[in-house]
């Protein structure tokens, strides 16, 4: 349950005891590219969550992050020593549409550590207040999607997805006005970085290459140190910037992940995955899968994300012709020639991984098709996509596995069919059925944020102030890929009337 309430609110520049290491350098850039100002206080911000395990290896003290001095800092009432804080600018293209500001409308970035591990995070309040780029808005967040964040952003590091990760979540004891009133909430959320495709278009769109070329210096020391060597450093930013994406592309549909809200501004530089708006997890296999609200042209289906993607990277390209050549044809052609690397890297990464899926750890040149075909009779069947990649891996081990497996189809006969030439290509494998198996559970989850799952936690939490289910899904969805018998019902389907048909986004 959550911790007491912290009553005061004090100046957000108090000093206290909390103590972040913070190294800002994006604040040490120009002041174009952001605006300084602190979080609004809160009316009573009270504890909901503290991640202690990402703190501790960011360096920080989860006990003091959980005291009321750190719950005040959590919540935006107290700026630590040594933050600079500060909302980004950006642009993007929304739904295929250009807005040329966007920028942190309810964000604001405290500043940055370098974690145990030595590399460099961003820690960023979400819901913390009016900024220059709210555009109207409250600069708030419900917390509802701050949960729902918390989540799936931590099941997607569970399961070996870059992703953003979430710190702490906060109540603030006032609500927001949306469809209705809603408890209002703070994400502390921690980022590889903040640098979006919409970072570079915002200042493309002006005309300001300088702020381009900062940015693209910003990034390669950051985040692609060895570009800094290459004969053509800015060349080998955007292949860098298009291995990333593809290889977190083939990632997503190999877990069946949906983002729902490919926009330019959510196409992180750093190749994580960030912004969990109406995300969801497919249960059926359909490739047309989408259940974002707001997607009603279907644009950001499952099936499309790979193509979105390299869409979203020839508009990261344009914002670096400048850079690429002095003049716009040999530019182009230089972007080009990176650009048609996207295909061939997406299609290597998810062929292997589908490959590790049906435990084909060799490689054979007809082993894609192979996968193919099991996709194909799925959506034509309505197979649950997780459950028959994990029933593989006992039926893996023989023919008496497949019962589990053929029940999720409408037509079992269409699994008999394919499960024959299956296991004629396993004979080819030189690994034990053990090991296999071993192999096998571990590219296949046993447990998603079943979107049914998540909304009854959320529903719990927000309307009857239940935390455990949050904390039970979060300790399930901690460990995705162990078995976990006393859990199973994490791992089940939604029943009809259980289903989830639309997600929605947090603004």
């Amino acid at each position: 349950m959550p911790a007491s309430p912290t009553t005061d609110t004090p100046s957000p520049r108090q000093a206290g005891a909390v103590r972040i290491a913070f190294d800002n350098s994006y604040a040490r850039l120009p002041e174009r590219l952001y605006a300084r100002l602190d979080p609004t206080p809160v009316a009573a911000p009270l504890l909901v969550r503290v991640n202690a395990a990402l703190a501790e290896a960011l360096g920080l003290d989860p006990a003091a992050l959980a005291s009321p001095e750190g719950v005040a800092v959590l919540a935006g009432n107290r700026v630590p020593e040594g933050a600079e804080p500060i909302a980004l600018a950006y642009a993007g293209h929304q739904f295929g549409q250009f807005v040329p500001q966007l920028g942190d409308g309810r964000a604001i970035l405290l500043g940055e550590v370098v974690g145990r591990d030595g590399a460099r995070r961003d820690i960023q309040l979400k819901g913390a207040g009016r900024t220059p780029f709210s555009r109207g808005g409250d600069g708030r967040a419900a917390l509802g999607p701050v949960l729902r964040e918390y989540i799936v952003s931590e099941a997607m590091a569970a399961l070996g997805v870059p992703t953003t990760r979430a710190l702490a979540a906060v109540a603030t004891g006032q609500p927001v006005l949306r469809e209705t009133a809603l408890p209002g909430a703070v994400l502390t959320r921690v980022a590889a970085s903040h640098l979006r495709v919409g970072t570079f278009q915002y200042f493309a769109a002006r005309g300001d290459i300088e702020a381009v070329r900062l940015l693209a210096d910003h990034a390669i020391a950051r985040h692609y140190p060895a570009a800094a060597a290459a004969e053509h450093p800015y060349r080998a930013l955007l292949e860098g910037v298009v291995t990333r994406q593809a290889e977190l592309m083939a990632r997503w549909l190999l877990i069946g992940f949906i983002h729902g809200v490919m926009n330019t501004d959510n196409t992180s530089i750093a190749g994580e995955t960030i912004d969990y708006g109406p995300c969801a997890f497919m249960d059926a296999y359909d490739p047309a899968t989408v259940f974002s609200a707001i997607d009603q042209g279907g644009r950001y289906a499952y099936g499309s994300q790979p193509r979105i993607a390299h869409w979203n990277l020839v508009r990261f390209a344009e914002t670096l012709l400048p850079l690429l050549a002095e003049t716009e044809e040999p530019a182009v052609e230089e972007a080009k020639a990176v650009l048609a690397g996207f295909a061939p890297q997406f299609d290597a990464a998810y062929c292997a991984g589908l490959q590790r899926k049906l435990g084909l750890l060799t490689g054979q040149a007809g082993d894609g098709a192979l996968g193919q075909d099991l996709l194909t009779r799925m959506a034509e069947n309505g197979a649950d996509f997780t459950l028959t990649f994990r029933g593989l891996c006992d039926a893996a081990a023989g023919p008496a596995g497949d019962a589990a497996v053929r029940a999720l189809f409408a037509d079992p006969a269409s699994y008999d069919s394919w499960a024959e030439r299956w296991r004629r290509r396993l004979l080819d494998e030189q690994t034990d059925p053990p090991a296999r198996c071993a192999a096998m559970r571990a590219a296949n989850p046993a447990f998603i944020p079943r979107n049914h799952i998540v909304q009854a936690a959320l529903a719990a939490a927000v309307e009857r102030q239940d935390f455990a289910p949050f904390e039970e899904v979060l300790d399930v969805l901690s460990r995705p890929y162990e078995d976990q018998p006393d859990r199973a019902r994490y791992a089940a389907p939604p029943a009809p009337e259980e289903r989830v048909l639309q997600t929605f986004c947090g603004t």
